[in-house]
């Protein structure tokens, strides 16, 4: 395993980091900690998760994957950093919600408990919040640092201007600062190279991208005429995240790049998913990316990425296919 400062800060984390989005309905218990026992025999020291997850429709499985990060760490939470997330619905009320002081404050016990700690490495705001002052919410999770409930704060979903704007006004109010980002980032969605990268690179703010294999498609084992009926392009997790999966990536242009990428994965004697994590801890500004998985199996060939040398020929080639990716 390889491992990278945290951006600007004193922390060090595994350049490869589990997701967890799937613990609690893809993945049971058992599997789930059949998952994170590879990772951690493979180096992994960095597990990501948030209070909604598993996801899904029923919002009555709210807080499962944090209960069973939390029952794996038993006698061992002081050998990984761990990340949650706050601000997706975790109730019908308007305040179980969001970005205000109330539902941070609220949110921070509560996930807390489902992890069995008092305190999580990195705590971050899932995304943005337009109906909250930037300022209340960079007061709260200030004050959940000073409170020693987070060691670090970060914000995931933000676009570059609203980034560059909480970094500016936590400077202002002599907060802590943002210590990282967590956005969206593969060989299909590479917008965030234009605006968020180049600045998340000069203000040290360290970068963690999820969905690096675009949803799965980047595993080369869809077809465009194919049907799923599990995984993010089916109505396993709800038609609401089928859809938005599809939209995103099931076009007929995303299916001839991957074809050109998969061929050249085989020129190496590499399986895609493998080369296309590689691409992307190949990023400079990228610190570590995140891996989703709902089966052990699934983990084998990602885990291997950090691995996998991006010549400059083969990055070159890469780009050639992807570059479109970095505007639409």
């Amino acid at each position: 395993m390889e491992f990278a400062k945290f951006g600007r800060t004193g922390l060090v984390v595994s350049r490869l980091c589990l997701g967890t989005g799937t613990f609690g309905t893809q993945a049971d218990e058992a599997v789930a900690y059949q998952m994170l026992d590879k990772a951690a025999a493979a180096g992994v020291n960095f597990i990501d998760t948030a209070d909604i997850y598993p996801m899904g429709p029923d919002r009555g499985v709210a807080g499962r994957a944090e209960q069973i990060v939390g029952r794996w760490l038993r006698g061992k939470r002081d050998q990984f950093i761990i990340a949650t997330k706050a601000g997706g619905p975790m109730g019908p009320a308007p305040w179980q919600r969001g970005g205000s002081r109330k539902h941070l404050l609220d949110a921070i016990d509560e996930s807390l408990k489902r992890l069995g700690t008092d305190y999580v490495d990195l705590y971050q705001l899932h995304s943005d919040d337009p109906e909250t002052p930037l300022d209340e919410t960079l007061e709260a999770l200030d004050a959940i640092v000073r409170a020693g409930k987070a060691r670090y704060i970060g914000v995931s979903n933000f676009l570059a201007y609203r980034l560059a704007r909480a970094t500016g006004r936590a400077e202002s109010l002599h907060l802590t600062g943002l210590a990282s980002v967590q956005n969206r980032y593969s060989l299909l969605f590479r917008q965030i190279e234009q605006e968020l990268l180049p600045l998340a690179r000069e203000e040290g703010i360290a970068v963690i991208p999820f969905n690096p294999l675009a949803g799965g498609l980047l595993s080369g084992k869809y077809r465009f005429d194919d049907k799923p009926t599990e995984g993010r392009f089916s109505a396993e997790l709800g038609q609401q995240f089928g859809d938005l999966y599809r939209e995103r990536y099931w076009h007929q242009q995303q299916f001839e790049s991957v074809e050109h990428m998969k061929t050249l994965a085989g020129e190496i004697g590499e399986p895609l998913a493998k080369l296309a994590i590689a691409w992307v801890l190949a990023n400079p500004t990228v610190t570590s990316t995140i891996l989703g998985a709902s089966r052990p199996d699934q983990l084998t060939d990602t885990l291997g990425a950090v691995d996998l040398e991006v010549t400059a020929d083969l990055k070159t080639k890469l780009d050639d296919i992807s570059g479109q990716y970095r505007w639409c």
